[in-house]
């Protein structure tokens, strides 16, 4: 398939899904403000720099998907497969000499700045699917098509599992079966493979840290450990329900300015706590409302692409996106385990804005370069 014959220049910011850009924007300016007030101690002058860190990692983040949109997809898509031996590499490396906080060896120092390696894996493994599965020569009704896509995922996944970060390893297996079912591959090889799962997944317990188990052990049972591993459950579940329909206002959220929320998770994986303190159910709401914009724009390009490899590309970004929202968010309200994920485009970090933001600038590609919808 050849370009579009005026997806050229300028012509090609013109024909991005400015909805999108619009709603991640919002959301990454909501972040910044709320990782301030998660940040807050009382005193302006206390208030750590996190909040201008992320600004720092936003405008990197636009820039990266602004350049990511104006590139041809299936010119990235080509080098799909060294990026995913890079990926692999760091995973490695992290692995072996990278930094651990709060044990967990997931980050990587490279010229003063941390770098997480498994946010750039996630990421890669959905552009390589999307080019293993939309070749238009490959038979995805076979076991060999399917054997090598799980085990193109199983790859990171168990390099990331072993940092350890069960949160992160899982977000690759939705994003696997469904890339799989969008590509054609037969529900009963997809189910197969779900039953499969599920009868070795009770072996994982025998791998876990103990703070793994002990987060799963206290979501069965809430008050297993009310004062070690399940405070940040039970303080969090406080603090979302005590916002009530308006909040008690920025920079007013008692569980976080006092501390009860603590400070260490408040501005990652806790920020939605945070938000819905302040802002109440509308705050929260509208965050939401911003998700559902960029989840719709993913999919609605998928469905106007003209090629399997750029709709994969799309539905896999949105998987990932999906399954962050709602465990992020399903933890915070005692739906989920707390696994660490963090909100995307909103939690403090780098790695894992920029990288979405580079996921949304590849759906961006798939837009200008392979729909014949433009907006």
């Amino acid at each position: 398939m050849t370009p579009l014959p005026s997806a050229t220049g300028w012509n090609r910011l013109r024909r991005f899904d400015w909805m999108m850009m619009v709603a991640a924007t919002a959301l990454m300016g909501v972040g910044i403000c709320f990782i301030y007030s998660a940040s807050f101690h009382g005193d302006p002058l206390r208030v750590a720099p996190y909040y201008r860190k992320q600004l720092i990692w936003d405008g990197l983040g636009l820039l990266v998907c602004i350049l990511m949109g104006m590139t041809d997809y299936r010119r990235i898509l080509r080098g799909a497969w060294v990026w995913y031996g890079l990926a692999v590499g760091l995973l490695l490396l992290a692995i072996v000499v990278g930094v651990s906080i709060r044990g967990a060896q997931r980050w990587l120092c490279i010229l003063g700045v941390y770098v997480q390696p498994a946010e750039l894996a996630k990421i890669v493994l959905v552009a390589v699917l999307a080019r293993y599965l939309g070749s238009s020569v490959r038979r995805v009704g076979s076991w060999r098509i399917v054997l090598t896509a799980t085990l193109t995922t199983g790859i990171p996944f168990v390099l990331i599992f072993r940092q350890p970060d069960l949160g992160t390893a899982a977000a690759l297996i939705p994003v696997l079966l469904i890339m799989l079912y969008v590509a054609g591959v037969p529900a009963r090889i997809l189910v197969f493979l779900c039953i499969l799962g599920l009868l070795f997944a009770p072996l994982g317990w025998l791998v876990l840290d103990e703070y793994q188990t002990n987060r799963i052990l206290f979501f069965l049972d809430p008050g297993k450990d009310p004062l070690g591993a399940g405070w940040n459950k039970i303080q969090s579940e406080i603090a979302v329900g005590s916002g009530g329909l308006w909040g008690k206002g920025f920079l007013k959220g008692t569980q976080n300015i006092l501390g009860f929320l603590p400070r260490s998770v408040a501005p990652t994986d806790f920020i939605f706590s945070v938000i819905a303190e302040e802002a109440g159910f509308i705050g929260a709401a509208v965050i939401l409302v911003l998700y559902s914009v960029i989840l719709s724009a993913c999919l609605r390009t998928a469905l106007s692409a003209r090629d399997v490899a750029g709709k994969l590309l799309c539905v896999g970004v949105a998987v990932l996106l999906f399954f962050h929202v709602f465990v992020n968010i399903g933890m915070t309200v005692g739906l989920c385990p707390i696994t660490g994920l963090p909100l995307p485009l909103v939690s403090y970090g780098g790695s894992v804005t920029v990288a979405l933001m580079a996921a949304l600038g590849m759906v961006q590609s798939v837009r200008v370069f392979a729909t014949r919808i433009y907006g």
